[in-house]
């Protein structure tokens, strides 16, 4: 029979070094149970590599232009009064010939025939001058008169003829200026805006036009140059002179304001003589035609030039990052181990970039998940196909 006060593990007939063990046991149970499983080793991050390689590849560029009518004729009157009458409404399409305005011609017809008056008694003197060299000469002839008679007699006919010349004249101003009364379209165009209204006053003097008429079945659109694109120009096209290299120019685009592109192509025809110095840039123009009048004068756009740039490096834009207004990538070197290097960006195609400096054909770039990567970066690569990028999303 135990006594009284007798410890448990000599109850149990347990050792002590026997219980402390057990007791050491569950302890380290309880507290793997409760810390969970144990963190694991960093892991390598598998990422998508892409080998770059060079080839001949089209492009383009876009330039800012304006967009100017291929005739813009100011109408302006040629003589003073009110205006009477407006024939057309703005933005309207109008025939050479076609009446435009009217202005008061009651002043003009009173000149036509005050003008008309002046001729008729002008004749009616030559007519009596006539008569008298008539009478006169043949009692010349019969000397019963004197020679002197009938050279003064033959001075007033001639001083009549000029009278009558020169009431003809101002009948054939007067005329003029009663025609310059109907105001009419000298070209084929759209009206502009009309400044003035029914009632005004308008007259040569006047600042404003009445309106102005844009002849636009073609359109000019004005580009620039800077000085390294010009001289780039000048050394990809052959030819001698600007004009022949200009024939060698490929039809070019127009980009309107909404990113749509114009479905006629152009012509870039001439090139501006001499540099803006103040823009260190000069101008080129495009012509386009416009059979149904979709552009019009002062719209805005882009001349959007082709090219082709030979052995550039292809980048797909998706593996590119920018950061203070430069394009990077992260090229995988030895051990792959990244490293970031800026790019030199020729031009555009599609979703690729034309590149001929910061990486080479051959090197290897990360695709994507390039998110947190930092130089120094070792990575497993995942190789991806360039020509397999260019099949799904090929370059234009």
């Amino acid at each position: 029979m135990m006594r009284k006060g007798t410890p448990i593990y000599n109850k149990l007939n347990l050792a002590p070094a026997l219980l402390a063990g057990l007791l050491m046991i569950i302890l380290n149970s309880c507290a793997s149970s409760s810390a969970g499983p144990a963190p694991m080793a960093n892991q390598t991050p598998s990422l998508p590599v892409v080998q770059l390689k060079q080839i001949d590849a089209a492009t383009s560029r876009d330039y800012n232009a304006a967009i100017e009518g291929k005739v813009n004729v100011e109408i302006r009157p040629q003589v003073e009064g009110i205006l009477d009458k407006i024939f057309v409404d703005e933005g309207a399409a109008v025939k050479k010939g076609q009446p435009l305005f009217k202005v008061n011609d009651r002043v003009y017809q009173e000149a036509l025939s005050n003008a008309q008056a002046n001729l008729m008694a002008a004749q009616a003197n030559l007519d009596k001058a006539k008569i008298e060299v008539d009478r006169l000469a043949p009692l010349v002839k019969n000397n019963v008169v004197g020679e002197v008679q009938l050279k003064t007699a033959q001075s007033a006919e001639a001083a009549a003829k000029a009278t009558v010349a020169q009431a003809e004249a101002m009948v054939s101003n007067a005329k003029i200026n009663l025609g310059y009364t109907y105001i009419t379209a000298p070209v084929d165009g759209y009206i502009g805006r009309i400044p003035y209204k029914v009632g005004s006053l308008v007259g040569r003097m006047e600042t404003q036009a009445l309106t102005v008429i844009s002849d636009v079945s073609e359109v000019y659109a004005y580009f620039s140059f800077s000085e390294k694109d010009f001289l780039q120009f000048k050394e990809a096209y052959p030819g001698t002179t600007i004009r022949e290299k200009l024939s060698h120019l490929p039809k070019v685009s127009l980009v309107l304001a909404d990113n749509s592109v114009y479905q006629q192509e152009g012509t870039v025809e001439t090139v501006d003589g001499q540099f803006d110095k103040t823009m260190g840039a000069i101008s080129l123009r495009a012509t386009f035609p416009n059979p149904n009048g979709e552009l019009r004068t002062g719209a805005t756009g882009k001349v959007r030039i082709p090219t082709t740039v030979e052995n550039a490096v292809v980048v797909p834009q998706n593996a590119t990052y920018e950061l203070q207004d430069k394009v990077f990538v992260f090229v995988v070197g030895d051990s792959n181990k990244v490293a970031s290097k800026p790019l030199l960006i020729n031009g555009k195609s599609g979703n690729y970039y034309l590149v001929s400096g910061g990486v080479k054909g051959g090197d290897k770039i990360v695709y994507s998940g390039f998110d947190r990567l930092q130089d120094g970066a070792i990575i497993a690569p995942e190789n991806i196909s360039l020509d397999s990028l260019l099949k799904e999303n090929p370059m234009r």
